[in-house]
């Protein structure tokens, strides 16, 4: 995959967000060796590793895997929607409407849907947020709406006072 990254430095915290709001991530290209590594290692199926046998499949010629899609689409989000503590999934909804070709390339565009903090933990928040992949033609390859855990800017105060971060509050769990 060659991309152009465009990682921003700001962090985006839970009162950041607000319904409507629209993130544009740099781009990713695909390449047919890319599709078929991917496939080798993670989704080993004929219309994905062949593009001669991929022509006779329901694919009708070299198709990248959804998941090699998400992978790609995954690594844009971090750096088109740069949120504080990571992007954390609380579950979600995925659909692949069109096959990534080689030579594709990829955008993302991601939408929030809604912001809810947090009633019992209010230094963190769930964000449902719609991103599309699109290609160089606007065809959308890939279609996610995530439930997204996000921080408050308190959640940083309350650890820097001794408070528990995620993980810690995890660890004390098990």
């Amino acid at each position: 995959m060659t991309d152009n990254i465009g990682m921003t430095a700001q962090k985006l915290y839970l009162e950041d967000l607000s319904e409507g709001l629209v993130y544009e991530s740099a781009e990713a290209r695909l390449e047919a060796a890319q599709i078929q590594a991917f496939a080798r290692e993670f989704d080993p199926q004929p219309f994905h590793l062949d593009d001669v046998a991929a022509r006779d499949t329901l694919f009708g010629g070299l198709a990248a895997s959804g998941w090699h899609t998400a992978a790609v689409t995954m690594r844009l989000l971090v750096q088109s929607l740069p949120l504080a503590g990571g992007i954390i999934g609380a579950g979600g909804d995925i659909a692949w409407p069109r096959p990534t070709r080689p030579g594709d390339i990829l955008r993302v565009t991601s939408t929030i849907l809604t912001v809810e903090r947090s009633r019992s933990k209010p230094g963190r928040g769930i964000v449902t947020v719609q991103s599309e992949t699109r290609n160089q033609h606007g065809d959308v390859c890939q279609r996610l709406i995530a439930r997204l855990v996000v921080f408050a800017r308190t959640h940083e105060t309350d650890v820097a006072k001794g408070g528990q971060s995620l993980s810690e509050t995890d660890k004390k769990a098990r």
